[in-house]
């Protein structure tokens, strides 16, 4: 099952893990969405493959329920050598910062030892794109990597 993690400020990025979860468990697959605020990171390394979903809050910072499992991580340096992830941003393109929030978990993870599959996926409130087109658009792109 892959786990897909959330972090946000104001619930984008849970309706983007709702939608990428809907469109995994609709094609075959099976995921399960989860508050990273809720998530235990010791249990992450065990996970195989997840899926990190994050916001950009203010100027570039991480929203209030992503630090938590940031921090967790950053204290707890697990061995996460044996995890593959894939990210998804969300942020506006007119703040310089745009993406900065799921840059930032995605270098964490990867200083830990987990290994990126694929382009970070990002969607951008500033274009035209709805999110739900974003994320599973992305999601799409990740079929092959469940797959493997």
């Amino acid at each position: 099952m892959t786990k897909i993690l959330f972090g946000t400020e104001s619930g984008n990025s849970e309706m983007a893990a709702d939608d990428i979860a809907d469109f995994l468990n609709d094609n075959g697959g099976e995921a399960e969405v989860v508050a990273m605020e809720d998530y235990d990171v010791a249990d992450l390394a065990a996970e195989g493959f997840a899926v990190v979903i994050t916001s950009t809050y203010g100027e570039g910072e991480l929203p209030e329920t992503t630090q938590p499992f940031y921090d967790a991580l950053k204290e707890s340096r697990p061995d996460l050598s044996g995890l593959r992830f894939a990210a998804f941003g969300l942020g506006d393109s007119t703040y310089e910062t745009y993406g900065n929030g799921i840059d930032i978990v995605a270098a964490l993870l990867a200083e830990l030892g987990a290994v990126q599959v694929g382009e970070t996926g990002r969607h951008d409130a500033a274009k035209t794109v709805t999110l739900t087109d974003a994320a599973t658009g992305w999601a799409e792109g990740l079929q092959p990597t469940l797959a493997a």
